[in-house]
């Protein structure tokens, strides 16, 4: 038997009920703002105008509306993941807040074909193959400013593990990688922006433990020249 249907049966995302809950209660607004979310929030209110858009691209359920409405950033939100099952977790709540359904969006970095002023993305490079590919198509989509957290340190470490953490009965592996950081920044500036690299005030420089293995996150300010 032939099937196209392996990205959702193999991702990680769709076999976690604690995530899912998780992403639930903050939807819902029954959790505390994350540290990231509001560090995120904090630097898009540095510069925008009430008419631009801004794409949170692996938005999870698309709870970083909240921290938005929270600072009255009133740029047009939109989320992108590619998870189906979080994108409708967030279709049932959100719109309870004010965000329109479709503008959450299930789809992969890769497929990405848009134009917007302003892009989030947080958490999700260090969990796929290579940078490279996906990067690029966040760089193409940016008018205006690109913010990323990811695992970056002065040396590259690449790791395609087991995820411990999953629902009973699933035994999937999930890359978790850190990049170089020259390499890194030096591959954003060749599409043309100026980066600023941001210590992440939630591990204050210091490696993070999840799912039992380090992040080096960094927050990443691009701007386009």
């Amino acid at each position: 038997m032939i099937s196209a249907e392996g990205w959702d049966k193999y991702s990680i995302w769709e076999h976690s009920s604690t995530v899912k809950k998780l992403y639930s209660e903050r939807c819902s607004k029954e959790t505390e703002e994350m540290t990231c979310a509001a560090q995120a929030a904090d630097l898009f209110a540095i510069s925008f105008s009430d008419k631009d858009t801004l794409l949170d691209v692996g938005c999870g359920s698309g709870y970083f509306f909240h921290s938005l409405i929270s600072r009255h950033i009133s740029m047009e939100y939109w989320g992108l993941d590619a998870s189906k099952t979080l994108i409708e977790i967030g279709k049932s709540i959100l719109p309870n807040f004010g965000l329109p359904k479709e503008r959450l969006i299930h789809g992969r970095i890769e497929d990405l074909d848009a134009k917007v002023d302003h892009i989030l993305c947080m958490n999700v490079l260090s969990n796929i193959d290579n940078y490279h590919s996906p990067l690029e198509r966040l760089l193409l989509s940016t008018n205006k400013t690109l913010i990323i957290r990811e695992s970056v340190a002065d040396i590259a470490n690449y790791s395609y593990v087991e995820d411990k953490y999953l629902d009973i009965g699933f035994n999937l592996k999930v890359h978790v990688n850190t990049y170089p950081r020259r390499e890194f920044v030096e591959f954003i500036q060749s599409y043309g922006f100026e980066v600023e690299e941001i210590v992440d005030l939630r591990t204050q420089g210091k490696p993070e433990f999840i799912i039992d293995y380090p992040h080096h996150w960094k927050f990443f300010r691009a701007v386009r020249i």
